[in-house]
């Protein structure tokens, strides 16, 4: 028989997304409403003031374009942080959250770093790696799918085009690459059969005693129960006949 290890679905994997896509929504929203500009509440990378930035930049986006990039990622890499790993996502988001800021704040160019595209490199980099260091199957499958979905994300971390922040990208991808290898999360243990197990001891199991050794299939009865026996009874008939 074979033991039965699965994920287990919870309410978070679609109240985190819906949350997290509402939030940056509707502060996009409220800019255009009020005609405000919050640019200047992202982090501004080696200035005190611009610390302030770690906490707010990742509900900030520029333009329309922006804010639709960042939207399909964030819902798809949060459910799968909740679904994956539920009991230490929230640890994840969190400390990815600030560290990645923290980064950006470090190493940044001297400018307004905004948008939620750093936590999506967190995320995308955590749950590749973490795939990668389990070891079990869906959870490679997963990282494999990170790969085919999101791969393209990798040539962001690096200086190519003008008016992105890399260093949000470059610092996200570090940041979810260390969470990583230092979180320690529980994953279902691979299934396994029962004559897979070091304790399997053939003779004692049950399927196996239906064969001989020789491989021939026997039918074992209970030892309460006799051999059922057929007997056929033949009736001689006889035609009559017209002389």
């Amino acid at each position: 028989m074979k033991e039965q290890n699965s994920f287990k679905f919870s309410n978070w994997v679609l109240l985190v997304p819906m949350v997290s896509v509402l939030l940056i929504w509707g502060v996009y929203w409220i800019e255009i409403r009020l005609g405000i500009n919050l640019n200047d509440w992202g982090i501004f990378p080696r200035r005190i003031s611009g610390l302030k930035g770690i906490f707010f930049s990742p509900f900030i986006h520029g333009s329309l374009e922006h804010l639709y990039n960042n939207t399909l990622p964030l819902i798809v890499l949060t459910a799968a942080l909740f679904y994956f790993y539920k009991e230490t996502a929230f640890r994840v988001l969190l400390i990815g959250f600030l560290l990645s800021g923290l980064f950006t704040w470090l190493i940044g160019r001297t400018s307004y770093h905004i948008g939620a595209s750093g936590l999506i490199y967190v995320l995308a980099s955590f749950v590749f790696f973490k795939g990668i260091f389990a070891r079990h199957y869906r959870l490679v499958a997963l990282s494999l799918a990170v790969v085919f979905l999101y791969g393209g994300l990798i040539w962001y971390i690096f200086p190519i085009k003008d008016g992105i922040s890399w260093e949000g990208h470059l610092s996200g991808f570090l940041t979810g690459l260390l969470l990583a290898a230092m979180t320690k999360t529980k994953v279902p243990e691979e299934p396994k059969y029962n004559w897979e197990k070091e304790d399997y001891r053939e003779e004692e199991d049950e399927f196996m005693k239906h064969f001989d050794d020789e491989g021939n299939f026997i039918e074992n009865l209970p030892e309460d129960e006799s051999p059922m026996k057929i007997t056929y009874h033949y009736k001689r008939t006889t035609k009559n006949r017209d002389d």
